[in-house]
C-alpha cells in the first residue's frame, strides 16, 4: 500500500467534532419571519499567528497570508469565502481557510528565524454557521456581547462568550455568524444553540 492510499484511508476514518448532531441540525431548521439554521463547517484551515506590529517578521507574515493582518479589535483582514484573518490581540491573530488549503509551508518560511510563531491549530476548533432572520435573537440569549448592528456589523469577529463557553464570533453577513468553538466544547456549544433555537419554531407572541 502505498503512502498516499494509507493516507486516503484513514482520511475516511476522520469525524468532524459535531458529526453525531448532522441529523440534529437538520430537525431543528426554522423557517419563516424567525427562521434560523445551525449547520457545522467542519475541517477548515486554522493557523495561528504571533508577531509584534512594526517588526519585519509582522510585514513577512502579512505578505505570505495574502490577505494581510488586521490592525485592531474586531478586524477581519479577507473574506469567509476564503483566506481570511482574524484579531485576537495586538500581536496574535487567526488564519481561517477552507479545508485544504495549503500555506502553513509558506508562513514558516516567510518568517523563517525571525521571533515569532505559526502553529496549525486546524484540529483545534470547528465552525458553526447560524444563519437566517432569527439568528442574532438567538445569540443575545447567551451572548454577552453588543450584537446590534450598529455596534456589531458583517466583517466583525471578537473572542467572546456563549453561556460558559468561550469561543470566536464572526458576522460574515446580515444574517449569519459563523461561531469557532474549541473541539472540547462544541457539543456543548451545539446543544445550547439548539435548546435557544427551539422557541422560534413557535408562532410568536404579540
Amino acid at each position: 500500500m502505498t503512502a498516499e492510499q494509507v493516507l486516503t484511508d484513514l482520511s475516511t476514518l476522520r469525524r468532524s467534532p459535531l458529526s453525531h448532531l448532522s441529523a440534529a441540525f437538520e430537525a431543528s431548521d426554522v423557517e419563516g419571519d424567525r427562521g434560523v439554521i445551525l449547520r457545522e463547517t467542519p475541517f477548515a484551515t486554522m493557523i495561528g499567528i504571533r508577531a509584534i506590529p512594526g517588526t519585519p517578521a509582522h510585514e513577512a507574515l502579512a505578505a505570505a497570508t495574502g490577505v494581510g493582518l488586521p490592525s485592531g479589535p474586531g478586524r477581519v483582514a479577507g473574506s469567509p469565502g476564503g483566506t481570511a484573518v482574524l484579531w485576537q490581540g495586538p500581536d496574535e491573530f487567526l488564519l481561517v481557510a477552507p479545508e485544504g488549503t495549503e500555506i502553513l509551508n509558506a508562513l514558516v518560511g516567510a518568517l523563517g528565524e525571525m521571533p515569532g510563531s505559526v502553529v496549525d491549530l486546524s484540529a483545534n476548533r470547528t465552525i458553526l454557521r447560524l444563519t437566517g432572520p432569527g439568528a442574532r435573537l438567538v445569540l443575545e440569549k447567551g451572548c454577552p456581547a453588543d450584537l446590534h448592528p450598529r455596534v456589531f456589523a458583517p466583517g466583525t469577529a471578537i473572542s467572546t462568550t456563549l453561556g460558559p463557553v468561550p469561543l470566536f464570533l464572526w458576522q460574515t453577513g446580515d444574517r449569519e455568524y459563523l461561531l469557532l468553538p474549541r473541539a472540547s466544547f462544541a457539543d456543548y456549544t451545539a446543544r445550547w444553540l439548539l435548546d435557544a433555537m427551539t422557541e422560534f419554531a413557535s408562532p410568536e407572541v404579540r
